[in-house]
């Protein structure tokens, strides 16, 4: 599908005087200057806001006259041979690095001149372009192009640059839709490679690196509603179709103006990275953002900025190429599908498994149909969707929701029972949000829509993470969830009312981007969405807690040290009951699956079953009767002296083992690993050397994360060590207990993952592996550490140089200092941090390591060696100096 190229300027490139400058002999030279001078003229055109349609269409006019000057060149000796532009050059539409696509056309009854052919192409790639070409005869054209989809549509879009134009027209017949690919089967073809495509893609035009051209809402959407369009209707552009039913002024000007915008983000990628780069990575992102004039704010950065103004017009994209297929789908594989309507009320009407409003003025007679179709969809499993020309219809008709219709208690009832439905809530949700619905009715829910956060934790936008969140609450009352998430499903199913979890989870996140905390912004949002809809009190109470709290319960699993009664006592008077606590459950595992797919693992699902299983026995034991600490120790310590006795040991064996040891190994750690400790102590004899065990933490009651027991002299690198050398054997610490026996050795228990974040239990050579190294390691004195991480950096963590931040702090009823540092992940930052501590003279009680995306917030529990908090405040701020230029230093060296 092409459009009219417009003049070449003559103040832009001068075809004439090329010419005559090529007679001379001098091509290479006069090729290459013509090519970087011309490249920078239309850069420079950019810069100044030239109309994009322009630029791309000179560019290739540019290379038109480039190749057509050759072609007079070279000596084809009065041979047929045609010179056509295929694909996106075919189309007139070059961007600066994008490949030149050629196709030699040649006759039948003879060969080109020998090594013409050859040297033309030749001549092409020594002045530098990047040309991309077939040689093919038209019966060979047909062959081809009926064998891959992918080349017809590339000759689809042909252009005689020079030659036979017999030959031209010949190859236009041959692969026409009479011959090879009728439309409806070309249609069925190249959906299906579209949806391959997305798939690749995730299915989302949320990508946090999206690519320009070949993402959901990306260019190469724009691009198939052409060649559907050329293929079934015989267009040559898509204006040709306008006030047809299959495309309106009003959609028309959109796709053109999605596509003028998707023009310049690809221009700008070539330009600055002078290459073919369609991906808008990281980099690349904050210097579109410049070009756009986006600046940082107190609220949201220059590149949130820019990429919400990149998502809108995805999304807008996407949901034209969505209304273009569902059309396709009924005009050229359904034709007759409006003679097997299905009744469904007095306002619709089911067409070939899709919903269509009955009369096309429905939604301006009947306003309320506009939330009503949703939740007939929702009732009624046959409906596949919403049919292409309602969904244009529901698009036009969002204008109508005002303050009024927000207002008005038929909508708000109709609303409440889309979120009360026994099924496909999300998928409503997701139909309101892409038809521009739910942000009307919630306006504060628009404000988030294709709102990216710039970091690599939060892997969609606010909007799109906040359907993913209620995506997975209805997931926990479908059976194939139970295995993963057993006892998330039990509790979401026995919640009295689903749809206050719904609430929650659409206004948890609604505030961001505001500045402030998005946590009481979004209270503040959720209350009055409860009082406009009649919520009584105690259900608007529950939901307006929900979302002021909903990061306390992974905050307190995550970055406190949950095996301590004083915590879950804590917790469980913040929650008060168990059906907040049943709620905020639900709502944070939901919440934590749908921030980053990577980012639930065994490890976290244990930790978060260990804080809510503590928490609902505190509850039915009564917050007026907390556990005694005295107590649980000595159960703990009655339980691994049984074991051990069972075992053949002596109390007084047991007790020289345990002597000096601190009440905080029994009450942290299990009493059967308490007993696998000892008696491996014992087994190893009063020798020197260290001892290091691994198991998988399931014995422990900690699924998928591999335990490893050290037991070594103490020393000041001891922590520093353990850790560089966890990281050379590519694991990932989740968790650091670390203990001092009174014989001045050392018992130090790690949870460990693979760095990937997969559990590595069930391969015991890599177990006996890990246990053999760090054994060697700790034979040596420790000091090389330093060299020893040397794995580098990814790609994407260099694109965040987030300066480290620290905090410290005494917990005067624990008597320690609590040490949190938020730092980019880099190789090697426990064992640095491990150096501070030694060259202070600090004692490590516990660390709790947390990963989120490019950065860690790591939580380390210390003293001094007398194992009092370090109070001095000058000390506090130099220890945590050095701790930010170590690893600050450490980040800016790779980056």
């Amino acid at each position: 599908m092409q459009a009219e190229l417009p003049a070449l300027p003559a103040d832009l490139f001068d075809a004439e005087a090329f010419r005559l400058a090529l007679t001379d002999g001098s091509t290479v030279p006069v090729c290459k200057h013509a090519i970087a001078h011309t490249t920078e003229a239309l850069h420079e055109r950019f810069r100044q806001g030239e109309d994009i349609h322009h630029l791309i269409h000179w560019r290739a006019l540019f290379v038109d006259a480039l190749l057509q000057g050759l072609w007079q060149q070279a000596n084809w000796r009065g041979s047929d041979i045609a010179l056509v532009a295929v694909g996106g050059y075919g189309r007139g539409e070059l961007h600066p690095a994008s490949d030149i696509d050629l196709l030699f056309l040649l006759p039948g009854e003879e060969p080109p001149p020998e090594g013409v052919l050859e040297a033309f192409l030749t001549q092409l790639w020594d002045i530098g372009l990047q040309v991309g070409h077939s040689v093919r005869t038209v019966e060979e054209c047909a062959q081809q192009g009926a064998a891959d989809i992918t080349v017809l549509t590339n000759m689809m879009e042909a252009r005689l640059l020079c030659g036979c134009a017999r030959l031209f027209s010949d190859m236009q017949a041959a692969i026409g839709p009479d011959r090879l690919w009728p439309s409806a089967e070309f249609f069925a073809a190249k959906l299906a490679e579209q949806q391959a495509r997305h798939g690749k893609f995730a299915d989302t035009e949320y990508n946090l690196e999206p690519n320009v051209k070949s993402s959901p809402g990306g260019l190469r959407d724009v691009q198939l509603i052409g060649w559907v369009a050329q293929r079934h209707y015989g267009v040559n552009n898509l204006e040709e179709l306008q006030g047809d039913t299959f495309l309106s002024d009003e959609e028309l000007q959109m796709l053109n103006s999605g596509r003028e915008f998707m023009w310049q983000v690809r221009y700008a990628l070539h330009m600055i990275t002078g290459r073919e780069e369609d991906r808008l990575l990281f980099d690349h992102q904050r210097e579109l953002a410049k070009l756009w004039g986006c600046e940082d704010s107190d609220e949201r950065l220059a590149v949130e900025q820019f990429m919400q103004v990149y998502y809108r017009w995805a999304m807008a994209l996407g949901q034209l190429n969505d209304v273009a297929m569902r059309n396709f789908d009924q005009a050229i594989l359904h034709p007759d599908s409006a003679a097997q309507q299905i009744e469904v009320d007095e306002d619709f009407v089911l067409n070939n498994g899709y919903l269509d409003a009955r009369e096309d003025d429905l939604f301006h007679r009947k306003p309320e149909a506009l939330l009503r179709i949703f939740l007939v969809c929702a009732q009624r499993e046959e409906i596949k969707d919403v049919g292409a020309p309602t969904l244009r219809l529901l698009r036009e008709g969002s204008a109508l929701i005002d303050d009024a219709f927000r207002a008005d208690h038929v909508n708000q009832k109709t609303f409440l029972e889309i979120l009360r439905a026994p099924v496909r809530v999300a998928q409503q949700l997701r139909r309101m949000s892409r038809t521009g619905i739910l942000g009307r009715y919630l306006p504060e829910f628009g404000v988030i829509v294709g709102q990216m956060q710039h970091d690599l934790f939060h892997a969609y936008t606010v909007d799109a993470h906040t359907l993913e969140v209620v995506k997975h609450m209805r997931r926990f009352h479908y059976p194939e969830s139970q295995e993963r998430f057993p006892i998330t499903c039990r509790v979401a199913k026995r919640l009295p009312r689903p749809e206050l979890l719904y609430i929650a989870g659409l206004y948890h996140d609604i505030g961001k981007g505001r500045g402030g905390d998005h946590s009481e912004l979004g209270a503040v949002d959720a209350a009055h969405f409860c009082r406009r809809h009649g919520l009584n009190q105690v259900d608007s109470n529950l939901v307006v807690w929900l979302v002021r709290n909903h990061l306390l319960m992974s905050g307190v699993a995550q970055r406190k040290d949950i095996s301590d009664p004083d915590v879950i006592q804590q917790f469980a008077s913040h929650v008060s009951d168990q059906l907040h606590l049943d709620y905020l459950f639900v709502l944070t595992v939901a919440d934590i699956n749908a921030t980053n797919p990577d980012l639930w693992n065994a490890w976290r699902a244990t930790l978060m079953r260990q804080l809510y299983t503590e928490t609902t026995r505190a509850l039915r034991r009564g917050l007026e009767n907390p556990i005694d600490k005295q107590e649980l120790i000595d159960n703990t310590r009655r339980t691994a002296m049984n074991l051990l006795q069972d075992r053949g040991f002596l109390p007084e064996e047991v007790d020289a083992i345990w002597e000096g040891g601190g009440e905080d190994y029994f009450l942290r750690e299990k009493a059967e690993d308490i007993a696998w400790h000892t008696e491996s102590i014992a087994a190893h004899g009063n020798t020197d050397a260290p001892l290091v065990l691994a198991k998988p933490g399931n014995e422990s009651g900690f699924e998928g994360a591999t335990q490893i027991f050290v037991h070594a002299a103490g020393r000041s690198l001891l922590f520093a060590t353990i850790c560089a050398e966890l990281e050379q054997l590519d694991l990932s610490v989740q968790d650091a207990r670390i203990y001092s026996s009174g014989t001045g050795r050392s018992l130090d228990t790690f949870f460990v993952l693979d760095s990937s974040g997969a559990s590595i239990s069930d391969d015991t050579g890599r177990l006996r592996h890990i246990c053999g190294h760090l054994t060697n390691a700790l034979l040596d004195d420790g000091e090389n550490y330093g060299e020893i991480v040397q794995r580098r950096t990814p790609r994407q963590m260099q694109s965040f140089p987030l300066p480290t931040v620290t905090q410290l702090v005494v917990d005067e009823s624990k008597q320690l200092s609590v040490l949190e540092v938020s730092a980019p992940d880099r190789p090697g930052l426990l064992a640095r941090v491990g150096t501070v501590f030694a060259r202070y003279g600090i004692d490590l009680q516990a660390a709790k390591i947390q990963t989120l995306g490019e950065r860690v917030e790591d939580v380390f529990f210390i003293t001094d060696r007398a194992g009092n908090p370090i109070a001095d405040p000058t000390l506090c701020e130099q220890i945590q100096a050095d701790i930010r230029e170590l690893l600050d230093v450490r980040s800016n060296s790779e980056s």
